[in-house]
């Protein structure tokens, strides 16, 4: 191995520290507490150092959430080769994704908090862009689905592509996340915090958009039973 590659591989060594480090800090302390300098000495480097890797805070936040993308996209994966029906398939991503963030509680926070513009604005061009891409090839596995329901007529486009149609099941799922992660916002409006809250809203969505075959939300027993049977599909 030559000294250019030695070099390269220490750098990812070290920059992978700063970012398991970083992930345990967040883990025990939280996203807000999360100091460049702490992080430093916790490793052992001069925060000089730390910066030669990331350019500030966020954009360290940035790369964190980039992390567990292959683990993410492992999911979607599974999700697509479902023997299922397109809208169910669609449906097994709010499962999933509940599960995967009980699981994975600070990539949960991360992906939230990335995307606020005083993080977003703040990460280097580069760091965003490694998120951007990441995402892609999940993007077209929703999009897959969408496609799918579109070209076996069990939802109709009304003039709209298959990413324009897969953002209200997305922000659907992100939102009801924002709600759930904030403290006592629910409770003041005296809403009741359960899963089958967020999967009763996907399948009223999913009605609303056309998406056969219809659900009849009000019965809660067939709702749950459905999210039993891809559970054990998901074997989540």
């Amino acid at each position: 191995m030559g000294t250019s590659e030695r070099k390269q591989r220490e750098r990812d060594e070290r920059e992978q520290l700063f970012l398991d480090t970083a992930e345990q800090m967040i883990a025990s302390d939280g996203i807000i507490q999360l100091q460049m300098a702490k992080l430093a000495k916790a490793c052992d480097y001069a925060t000089g150092t730390l910066y030669q890797h990331f350019t500030s805070r966020e954009d360290l936040l940035v790369a964190l959430a980039a992390r567990h993308s292959a683990q993410h996209l492992q999911m979607f994966q599974q999700i697509i080769a479902l023997p299922v029906s397109s809208r169910d398939k669609m449906f097994a991503i709010s499962v999933a994704e509940r599960d995967f963030r009980k699981h994975n509680p600070t990539h949960a926070k991360l992906s939230q908090y990335i995307f606020t513009e005083a993080v977003w604005e703040n990460a280097s061009a580069c760091r965003r862009e490694q998120v951007l891409q990441c995402g892609q090839p999940i993007a077209a596995l929703v999009c897959g689905i969408v496609q799918q329901a579109i070209d076996d007529g069990s939802l109709v486009a009304n003039g709209c592509s298959a990413m324009e149609l897969a953002i209200a099941p997305w922000a659907l799922c992100q939102g009801s996340h924002t709600l759930e992660q904030t403290s006592g916002l629910l409770e003041a409006f005296a809403v009741p915090r359960h899963d089958m809250q967020q999967y009763r809203h996907m399948h009223m969505l999913l009605n609303g958009m056309g998406w056969q075959p219809l659900v009849d939300v009000s019965d809660m027993a067939q709702i749950k039973t459905r999210v039993a049977a891809l559970s054990v599909l998901l074997n989540i």
